[in-house]
């Protein structure tokens, strides 16, 4: 019987082997075709992009678009076309009402110390009120925190106060910095107006120090009419001036004057494109990133990249004669600067539709140099996601951690969805973020286009290895 035994035992152990080497093979061929594809690509990107060109036009000729304004009108139906021109399988406009806030006439401000007037760089904060028209004077009180307002109370009656929290500078991830001291530009006003301040002006939300001013969001909350004060953002180097001449003379007296309004809500338009899945056309994947800007730059890192990035990431699998398992589907999503109207439209569609999404990618940080992703999903999921490092490394695609997806996909939140965020490198990001400086000029075309072939191979990722 042992000769028997030995014989059987070297028939498993062979069988078992062959086994190992056919998974192994099989395991080899897989990751050998999807390196392939990641890196062609790459190389259609970057020998025969079209999102450099396509941002051109749209930061160039339409410029900033804020909701509801002409340009964002135009930037619509530009986007719909171009969605056409591409022969993507379906193009579609989706019914938004968005708020319309219109900045007015060029802001001014001014202080005077020793004599000597001092003018001010500033802009108002995207939905703040108006002040007189003569403008507002009065004295300043220079605060850290909205904390600090509410330990103050009655001693901001009547004063201007001068919210001055920088960026925390030692924050390698710079999002971090800005999420650290956003809070003064969003609620500064509705937390001073109650104590009866006169007005509010916020430091710029950038760790440059220069002379331009960066707008952006801004509430009033629930508070009473009479309780709103005009708000406007100071540029950093104004902020510092300030600051030091506060400390010399704390009575000197501040000016300023905005004409901005909030006008009726407008309709506007998510737009939409898409290529039908072959084998699960139900199932879906959106990519995307907003159409809407501010209005004081063009709007070509936020989010025109992210805009251009997207609609490159369905092109490049055309190009490449990748026919997608799951509905590939590119939105162009409107008002996420003062509303986040397009976003939240789009998910309740979907929700109401009973659409199946079973990822969203966001690109909203800039059109800078590819440094990977983050991902807000299932433990199960994220194993797989992370298992894609070493195929994802050699394109410097080396942070791939949990984090947010995205403003946009947020309100796709579920229990099945897998949410993505495109991450660039961010330390110039906020040098641009909001400001007069965010332009065409400021994006590097080979950066712009390794950040699509990045987004199409998490894309292709997702489609093959997604359930």
């Amino acid at each position: 019987m042992k000769p028997v035994f030995t014989l059987i035992v070297l028939l498993i152990a062979l069988i078992s082997c062959n086994n190992n080497n056919t998974s192994k093979s099989i395991e080899n061929k897989v990751n050998k075709q999807d390196s392939i594809v990641v890196k062609n690509f790459f190389n259609t990107a970057l020998t025969n992009g079209q999102s450099y060109q396509w941002l051109d036009y749209l930061s160039n000729e339409i410029g900033g678009r804020l909701s509801g304004s002409p340009e964002s009108a135009a930037a619509i139906l530009w986007g719909e076309q171009l969605m056409k021109d591409l022969n993507f399988d379906k193009v579609w406009l989706q019914d938004v009402m968005v708020p319309h806030w219109s900045r007015g006439e060029k802001e001014e401000a001014s202080f005077t110390f020793n004599n000597t007037k001092y003018d001010v760089a500033i802009c108002a904060l995207g939905g703040s009120i108006a002040t007189p028209t003569e403008g507002i004077t009065g004295e300043v009180i220079e605060v850290q925190s909205l904390e600090e307002v509410e330990s103050l109370a009655e001693k901001l009656r009547g004063k201007i106060v001068f919210f001055n929290r920088p960026f925390d500078d030692t924050h390698i991830q710079t999002f971090k910095a800005y999420g650290g001291c956003v809070d003064q530009r969003y609620a500064g006003a509705m937390t001073c107006g109650k104590f009866g301040a006169i007005a509010a002006i916020v430091r710029s939300m950038t760790n440059s120090i220069d002379d331009y001013p960066h707008t952006g969001a801004m509430s009033y909350g629930d508070i009473a009419e009479n309780e709103k004060v005009p708000t406007a953002a100071i540029s950093t180097k104004a902020a510092n001036l300030l600051s030091e001449k506060l400390k010399e003379n704390p009575t000197l007296k501040f000016y300023f004057k905005q004409s901005c309004s909030t006008l009726p809500d407008e309709p506007s338009y998510n737009v939409i494109g898409e290529l039908t899945g072959s084998e699960f056309p139900d199932e879906i994947i959106t990519v995307g990133g907003h159409l809407d800007s501010w209005d004081l730059g063009d709007g070509s890192h936020d989010d025109g990249a992210g805009i251009v990035q997207s609609m490159e990431v369905l092109r490049l699998f055309m190009l490449n004669g990748i026919k997608p398992k799951h509905t590939i589907r590119c939105v162009l999503f409107i008002n996420e600067e003062n509303g986040l109207r397009g976003g939240k439209k789009y998910a309740d569609e979907a929700k109401a539709k009973k659409e199946n999404h079973i990822a969203a990618l966001e690109s909203d940080s800039g059109g800078f140099t590819p440094r990977g992703f983050t991902f807000d999903t299932s433990n199960e999921n994220a194993n797989l996601f992370l298992s894609w490092k070493p195929l994802l490394a050699p394109y410097s695609l080396n942070e791939i951690e949990k984090g947010h997806g995205g403003a946009d996909i947020g309100p796709l939140k579920s229990e099945t969805i897998s949410l993505f965020g495109y991450r660039p490198d961010s330390q110039r990001y906020f040098d641009y973020h909001h400001a007069a400086t965010d332009t065409f000029d400021k994006v590097n075309k080979r950066e712009l286009e390794l950040g699509a072939a990045s987004m199409a191979s998490l894309v292709y990722l997702l489609d093959t290895y997604l359930n």
